[in-house]
């Protein structure tokens, strides 16, 4: 029976526009106006012709070097952000792992940010009540439940976040780098929680710089560079990339 689809992505390309150099003249400027060629130099597209099919279940890491378009691309599936070319379709609720510390009050103590982020992903009071000490158990922060965000670490953060984001398997999970910057035994606690969401049938989207990660626990990579995609496969595909990046395809 073949697995039903629950991303597709329609020719998505994403520009930006870097704006006018401070460094350019009024001469300048004008120059370049009549030659046609300022709006080229100013934009960047992050993204160009991007379509990809994502089936229900499939555990997708994707790699790249810095400024590849990962982090833009996940961004618009998970509809941070609105193509400026395609479309992107997704058929189940999306729990996004993309900025750390999004949706959170750095004012607010870590008790008030569980229930803060909490009713931002669309949970009830007795919901969050029914659920507290699981997210505290997991995150392992009972002992700084009422000190502010602000005087937190970033890992401290990333297991709030992963945490309350996690207590209930979401359809589609996009987890962009955030992991890194716990410690090791936290990563593992998570890549386990991954897998069991993945056994559950939950889809999942991540980003990672660690190719052992995307090896461990991805069955589908897809590698970006320059914003277009170089390749789509198993986790050969990282092999391949670890030896464009050392230097093996450069000099081919």
């Amino acid at each position: 029976m073949e697995q039903e689809e629950m991303i597709v992505i329609d020719n998505v390309s994403m520009r930006f526009n870097l704006g006018i150099e401070k460094n350019n003249s009024l001469k300048q400027i004008f120059v370049e106006f009549l030659k046609g060629k300022k709006k080229d130099k100013n934009q960047f597209w992050a993204l160009k012709n991007i379509d990809i099919n994502i089936k229900k279940g499939e555990v997708v890491g994707f790699i790249g070097s810095n400024g590849a378009g990962k982090s833009t691309l996940l961004k618009i599936i998970a509809g941070v952000m609105k193509p400026t070319k395609g479309k992107v379709k997704s058929y189940g609720n999306i729990c996004p792992l993309i900025e750390l510390g999004a949706g959170f009050d750095m004012e607010l103590t870590a008790r008030e940010n569980i229930y803060l982020n909490g009713a931002v992903m669309g949970y009830t009071k007795k919901f969050i009540d029914s659920k507290f000490q699981n997210i505290v158990d997991f995150s392992e922060l009972q002992e700084f439940l009422d000190v502010p965000l602000k005087n937190f670490s970033s890992g401290m953060i990333a297991r709030l976040a992963f945490s309350i984001s996690t207590i209930v398997e979401p359809e589609i999970l996009i987890v962009d780098e955030i992991l890194s910057v716990g410690d090791i035994s936290f990563q593992e606690k998570c890549e386990k929680r991954m897998t069991a969401m993945m056994s559950g049938g939950t889809t999942v989207l991540y980003v990672s710089h660690s190719l052992e990660s995307i090896k461990k626990i991805c069955n589908k990579v897809i590698w970006l560079d320059h914003g277009v995609i170089k390749e789509i496969g198993g986790k050969k595909v990282c092999d391949n990339f670890e030896k464009y990046m050392l230097g093996g395809e450069k000099n081919e």
